[in-house]
């Protein structure tokens, strides 16, 4: 199970982006999936996250109303649509799978899959 994201890039400052990840497993919906963010210098921060029949989802206050994470079981796929995108949203977004499938979880340490990561910048 190795999340490999996909999608990041540059854009502008209002701009929309959608980031994604696969993982290799024939049990996708047995993962809660999740995006974390680390920027430069700074703490890995949580981002959002979906429990694993896509029914729970949970956002940081600071993309809440902006950013959409949704899933396709049919490809294994999360995704991070991330609308009205600030410079501040400039990180390296890592998704990552959790075992624990009946919730959404917020932190770190409940997941233990990660991907390598894909570059979000965002110029102003």
């Amino acid at each position: 199970v190795q999340p490999v994201e996909s999608g990041g890039g540059l854009v502008q400052a209002g701009d929309s982006l959608r980031v994604s990840c696969v993982i290799s497993t024939q049990l996708f919906n047995t993962f809660a999936m999740g995006w974390f963010r680390q920027a430069p210098g700074k703490e890995r921060e949580f981002v959002a996250s979906i429990s694993g029949n896509g029914g729970i989802t949970n956002y940081a206050d600071s993309v809440k109303g902006r950013f959409t994470i949704s899933r396709d079981e049919s490809k294994n796929k999360v995704d991070l649509q991330m609308s009205g995108l600030k410079p501040e949203d400039t990180a390296v977004y890592l998704c990552t799978a959790s075992h624990e499938y009946a919730t959404a979880p917020v932190k770190g340490e409940y997941f233990f899959y990660w991907g390598q990561g894909t570059q979000v910048t965002v110029s102003s």
